[in-house]
């Protein structure tokens, strides 16, 4: 695979472990991907929940719990970090700017239209990378950075309907062959090839959203993302910081437990099905006691349960009062290897598919095809 460049930022493997949210990817799993090449992400939200006074000052306990998850990452690995942070939290701002004080090197910015200005960050070098799903939504983002701050993203993260956890796409949009990853990608780099002649400057695309083997890999990167965004692939290691239950509930899962539920917040989410999930698709209402409303979108007082608590639970493996994200391929788990194992195991993956491009290719030339 090819190293990847953000914004002169040399990243040796085009891997982005995706930042799971409410504890599930810390300091332990970011710093073992960092440690292989690729670029291990801590995920913001909900972080706080880790600290023990997290009902009496909720945003202070995240930022507390961030800082520290960044620090003992860095004493981990001298590799490239990043963070994964939501605008839809309430506390986006005091987030952003932890991170960028701790000099995290990558900030990725999901759930919203992130049109902050830069400069407000003074001289930070940490690579400033939206998240968006759609090609409309990229164009809206480099359109405005383009024409209020004469520059652009660092790159762009393309996030498909197979993701886990909250998806960017309607329900009876998912499926929809308009949205798959491919298409969007392909759409995206169009959008802003304009920008990367303007500017003189590569603009990585990098893909994520159902992607789990080598060979999903190579298949995205050959339709042109310069790298992909990995999360569910990496919930089934020995570093992933959930609990040891969370990770069994991945090995134990079958194609037909992945299911979409109604988040509180407003979105679909995909799942591993329980009886907890069942219980809140039936109607089981489960009282909400909120100590601070963390999400921008939620309306504690009339929504049916609280996703971070039940989220927070799950991680810690309390799936009586809780379930677990997943991405569409979480089923094909089938043991719990290193972050290493699990690297090498895709680089092999991509290797096959890549030797098998370049036979292919010759024999072609060979009969003058």
């Amino acid at each position: 695979m090819n190293p990847l460049n953000i914004g002169g930022l040399k990243v040796k493997l085009p891997i982005i472990q995706g930042g799971m949210g409410v504890c599930v990817s810390l300091s332990g799993l970011a710093s073992a991907v960092a440690n292989e090449g690729g670029i291990g992400v801590i995920s913001a939200v909900g972080i706080g929940m880790t600290e023990p006074d997290y009902r009496k000052n909720f945003r202070e306990s995240n930022k507390i719990a961030l800082r520290k998850e960044i620090r003992k990452a860095r004493l981990k690995t001298d590799g490239v970090l990043g963070v994964n942070i939501m605008m839809a939290v309430s506390d986006f701002d005091d987030l952003l700017k932890i991170s960028i004080e701790e000099k995290i090197d990558v900030a990725i910015i999901g759930a919203g239209l992130f049109l902050h200005n830069p400069a407000d960050f003074g001289d930070s070098q940490t690579k400033l990378i939206p998240k968006v799903s759609s090609a409309r939504v990229a164009r809206l983002i480099f359109k405005y950075w383009s024409e209020k701050y004469n520059r652009v993203p660092d790159a762009i993260v393309v996030e498909g309907p197979l993701c886990g956890g909250h998806i960017g796409f309607k329900k009876d949009e998912i499926l929809s062959p308009k949205n798959y990853l491919i298409a969007i990608v392909q759409e995206v780099i169009k959008e802003i090839a304009p920008y990367e002649q303007k500017y003189g400057i590569e603009i990585p695309v990098i893909a994520g959203g159902g992607i789990y083997t080598g060979h999903d890999i190579f298949e995205i990167m050959n339709a042109g993302a310069k790298g992909v965004k990995m999360g569910t692939r990496f919930v089934t290691t020995n570093e992933c910081d959930v609990s040891d239950q969370f990770k069994q509930n991945y090995l134990s899962s079958s194609k037909n437990d992945i299911t979409i539920i109604d988040s509180p917040v407003g979105l679909p989410g995909r799942v591993i099905s329980n009886d907890f999930v069942k219980g809140i698709q039936q109607g089981l209402q489960r009282p909400v006691n909120c100590p601070w409303k963390c999400l921008k979108t939620c309306d504690y007082k009339k929504v049916s349960f609280c996703i971070a608590e039940a989220l927070f639970n799950a991680a810690q493996g309390n799936f009586e009062n809780g379930f677990s994200f997943a991405g569409s391929n979480a089923y094909l788990a089938t043991e719990i290897t290193s972050v290493k194992e699990t690297i090498d195991q895709l680089k092999r993956e991509y290797l096959e598919d890549q030797l098998l491009s370049e036979k292919t290719i010759r024999e072609k030339l060979e009969c003058g095809v």
